[in-house]
């Protein structure tokens, strides 16, 4: 509904608040795309909320100055946390934002209707502040709180994707426990699948705390930086020589979801794989071919495989898989991310873009599905 039809019905525009910040590593990445997406929400057509979560877990009311969140050279945002408190508060039948500043009664901004959860990684992506929406009977865009924990935590993810007969990486995982009882039985079994390999954080994103191991003699510095970030690690094997492609996969509001076509990334300069470097800082080398050259057969493939990666861990609104494209065209997937990179550069819109749909057109479809969507297990 736009705002003509809105104030000829007499209705009020719906209330988004865009969550984002967080306590964990990628906060600075969530404060980058709150700035984009509040940039991008029409104002005529909702009433926005800026709620920013503090590095220590505090809700605040943020600024609506989204120039505060963008990235300026090096520099990383992040959320004020001394600004005014903010809370959910659950009345009979909706739930209101409400205000609270030392020394002043709490003030209610009213009711909310959508939250846009752009909080990556921890603490966000992986299925706890969904968990909390729910009992707040609050509805949110994205995946609920089964398909956010499986997304995040990318060893489960695996079980479930393999389960449903499609193809992933393979690899082992390791937890800082075992690491620091048998140092030697670790690095035996990172041994057996051969180098080189790669050690990531298996509950952790936009690359953070991602090492490629050559050798043996580098295993032991790219588990603890792995395990920096989260007590339990994935080594996996290098699918060398693979190219790097992504498809999106989009919420309908009629209709199952849809995917859109395949994109490469290439990365160049001194980045052996797509780091943190590589995917956030200006001028990295990094290049983006959409639509990614491929043969008509395996785009097809690639797209339903995308499409039965989504369903098979019961996503919703949205998701981006990311296939490893091997030289004899057989293909494996990487990972399934539930709450993709969204800056307007970001790979997932600008493969929509491709496609004819534009970065406010993609923000206002995953508001419009959030609206349609019923709260708990209606």
């Amino acid at each position: 509904m736009n705002s003509s039809q809105l104030m000829a019905s007499g209705q009020r525009k719906p209330r988004v608040a865009v969550v984002f910040g967080g306590r964990s590593s990628e906060h600075a990445i969530s404060c980058i795309t709150a700035g984009s997406v509040l940039r991008a929400i029409d104002r005529e057509v909702y009433d926005v909320v800026p709620v920013g979560i503090a590095a220590d877990g505090r809700w605040v009311l943020e600024s609506g100055d989204t120039s505060r969140l963008a990235l300026h050279g090096s520099a990383l945002p992040a959320v004020d946390g001394e600004r005014a408190a903010i809370s959910l508060m659950r009345e009979e039948a909706h739930t209101d934002l409400v205000v609270s500043e030392p020394g002043q009664p709490p003030q209610t901004l009213g009711e909310v209707d959508v939250v846009f959860p752009v909080l990556h990684g921890p603490w966000g992506e992986d299925g706890t502040i969904q968990g909390m929406f729910e009992m707040a009977g609050v509805r949110y865009v994205g995946a609920g709180v089964l398909a956010s924990a499986l997304g995040m935590d990318k060893a489960f993810m695996k079980i479930a994707l393999a389960a449903a007969g499609l193809p992933v990486t393979p690899g082992i995982v390791v937890t800082r426990r075992e690491w620091e009882a048998d140092r030697g039985d670790v690095l035996a079994r990172v041994e057996s699948l051969g180098y080189p390999s790669f050690s990531k954080p298996s509950r952790a994103g936009s690359s953070m705390g991602i090492s490629k191991i050559h050798d043996a003699s580098e295993v032991a510095g790219a588990l603890e930086e792995a395990f920096a970030h989260d007590p339990k690690v994935l080594v996996e094997v290098s699918m060398e020589g693979a190219r790097e492609v992504e498809c999106g996969v989009l919420g309908s509001l009629e209709g199952p979801p849809e995917t859109s076509r395949p994109g490469e990334l290439r990365v160049g300069g001194d980045h052996e794989f797509y780091d943190f470097e590589a995917k956030y800082l200006p001028d990295q080398h990094t290049e983006i071919d959409i639509p990614a050259d491929l043969p008509a057969d395996v785009e097809e493939r690639l797209r339903a495989m995308a499409l039965r990666a989504f369903e098979a861990v019961s996503c919703e609104g949205l998701a981006r898989v990311d296939f490893f494209l091997m030289p004899d065209d057989s293909v494996v997937i990487n990972e399934l991310n539930t709450m993709p990179g969204f800056t307007p550069t970001s790979m997932y819109p600008q493969l929509w873009a491709a496609a004819g749909l534009t970065y406010p057109q993609l923000v206002d479809r995953l508001i419009q599905l959030a609206l349609q969507r019923d709260t708990g297990l209606r």
